[in-house]
């Protein structure tokens, strides 16, 4: 129920953020690192072959990263190699000159126009980002760690350039706090108050018995019989003679009441009870949402395994006896 702590990425996709891992493929080369006709007008005037094949490793980068980095000339040997060969270079070593050239500010500059890069503190930019995160948080439950990386495709595919790994990492992580806020406040309003103060007292152990209601409701059937199928078939009628219904359920994505119905089903019940009330009533209305559907098909498993065992009884022992009548 709490927000995920900014420190949610691994070491490793830090490491790999914005920078090269390995030797590109050919695919990506060929997507990439290849300089078509335009790329080929605008190298045409640059001076210089360090210049010339700056630039264009400057152009790759920016077109496969994302991102300019820090050291333009800290690049694998192939795309270096794939860069010089169109623009008839011999030594591809000349590179190293460029790491302090001046030039290459100007050239980060021209490039952000010519690849049409947008920088990633425009406000517009920003917003499209969490609106687009914040829908994949309302309908799906992906980890923060698969968002951060989804948040990234977004940003190469828009040609967006990519901010440092700590920004775009607590702007993701602030996102899961807000849909929960907002499931959490949209369940309880859909209530009246009669349904509201027949919800808290679930959390509580009723006089002369021994478990809180809700902790008896959720559990199911145990053992494989008889008695315990009575059981279940009574969970059922007692769910339906609650009739505690959450009308704004309905507005809300089955992804994000399965957590809260599964907190309600999980956590001790002295948690629940030492949540604020308004905070009860969300998890605990989810999870009466979905105890009905829960119960029932526990009542029919538990059912259909007994009629299993049951022909598998009465199967054998003709099964049986025919073996016999075979082997006299």
């Amino acid at each position: 129920m709490n927000g995920m702590p900014v420190s949610f990425l691994s070491e490793s996709p830090k490491q790999h953020y914005g920078g090269y891992v390995g030797e590109p493929t050919a695919v990506q080369v060929a997507q990439y690192v290849h300089l078509d006709d335009t790329d080929q007008t605008h190298l045409a005037r640059r001076r210089g072959l360090p210049n010339r094949l700056g630039f264009a490793v400057q152009l790759g980068t920016v077109r496969f990263l994302g991102t300019f980095l820090p050291d333009p000339t800290a690049v694998p040997a192939g795309v270096v190699r794939s860069r010089a060969q169109p623009l008839r270079i011999a030594d591809p070593s000349c590179l190293t000159r460029y790491r302090t050239s001046d030039q290459r500010w100007e050239h980060t500059a021209e490039i952000r126009r010519v690849y049409g890069a947008t920088d990633f503190l425009i406000p517009r930019v920003q917003f499209r980002l969490q609106r687009w995160l914040y829908a994949l948080c309302w309908t799906g439950t992906d980890r923060p760690s698969v968002l951060f990386e989804r948040a990234t495709t977004w940003l190469l595919s828009h040609k967006v350039l990519l901010p440092g790994v700590s920004v775009l990492a607590r702007l993701v992580a602030r996102l899961r706090p807000r849909v929960e806020v907002r499931v959490a406040r949209m369940l309880p309003r859909g209530l009246s108050p009669a349904p509201q103060t027949q919800l808290t007292p679930l959390c509580h152990v009723p006089p002369g018995n021994r478990a809180a209601t809700c902790e008896r409701l959720r559990r199911g059937p145990i053992r494989q019989s008889v008695p315990a199928l009575r059981s279940a078939l009574r969970r059922v009628e007692e769910v339906r003679t609650l009739g505690l219904t959450v009308p704004s359920a309905s507005r809300v994505p089955p992804a994000r009441l399965q957590p809260l119905a599964r907190f309600a089903t999980t956590t001790r019940m002295t948690a629940l009870q030492r949540l604020p009330v308004l905070r009860q009533l969300a998890p605990l209305g989810t999870f009466l949402h979905t105890l009905e559907a829960t119960a029932q098909d526990d009542g029919l498993d538990l059912g259909d395994r007994l009629l299993t065992d049951l022909c598998t009884e009465a199967v054998s022992p003709g099964h049986k006896a025919r073996l016999r009548t075979l082997t006299d």
